[in-house]
């Protein structure tokens, strides 16, 4: 079933791409593995796939450090993609390849100084609030310039672009103004310097309902859980 699943996955990034005239390689898929036992991950791996993401810093630290033993055969990424608390940005700097939910200047600074510790350049991603939803992290797009001003004087954070999860939706469409908000977001903070200092920009966004709208709008990373493992144990 799982390679059934990433297979049929990558067929519809393909096609999705392809619409808009875009190469699939250019779009990284990250398997939303929270909640997923390691022993399905390790099958995953072994199918081809080699890019994780996880929510919960307790979760990954009983599950990362084992996988990656791995690493001797395979470049394994974890992703971080849940709500980060200032504490456990040190753990968070030690587990994870790439952290896409910064959103203030207080855990950028945390992450910052346990990077120098570690000597580690870290990815992250700034997280946007698109929509402003109360109940979601992120900071609201007017706010993106003078977070990025900001964690453009730290040594040791790369900034790779932007991160967002717009409003749920039963039709996908209707997650496309967020999208191309986003999109266009990035266009212009990149055009002021704050963005691409470390390659080309990335934009990381659409789920298992809405990937292939977020493809068609620019994303360069997706986050796809469900339609690759199935339905999570509560």
């Amino acid at each position: 079933m799982l390679e059934k699943n990433l297979t049929e996955i990558k067929q519809r990034i393909a096609a999705a791409a392809s619409r808009v005239k875009r190469s699939p390689a250019d779009i990284k898929l990250v398997a939303v593995s929270k909640r997923i036992q390691p022993e399905r991950i390790y099958e995953a791996i072994t199918l081809g796939h080699f890019d994780f993401g996880e929510n919960y810093i307790q979760e990954a630290l009983e599950k990362i450090p084992h996988l990656k033993t791995l690493q001797a055969e395979h470049k394994i990424t974890f992703h971080f993609i849940g709500k980060l608390q200032s504490n456990k940005a040190k753990k968070a700097a030690d587990l994870f390849d790439v952290i896409e939910t910064v959103d203030s200047v207080k855990l950028a600074r945390t992450l910052e100084k346990h990077c120098a510790a570690l000597n580690k350049e870290q990815e992250v991603f700034v997280q946007v609030n698109i929509a402003r939803e109360m109940q979601k992290s992120g900071v609201f797009p007017e706010e993106c310039e003078k977070l990025l001003g900001e964690l453009s004087q730290l040594q040791y954070l790369r900034i790779m672009g932007l991160m967002t999860m717009p409003p749920y939706f039963h039709d996908p469409e209707n997650t496309r103004p967020f999208f191309r908000q986003l999109r266009q977001l990035a266009e212009e903070l990149t055009s002021k310097g704050l963005l691409g200092r470390h390659g080309p920009v990335e934009l990381s966004m659409g789920m298992s309902g809405d990937f292939e709208v977020a493809i068609e709008e620019g994303a360069t990373v997706i986050r796809i859980g469900t339609a690759i493992f199935g339905a999570r144990p509560h």
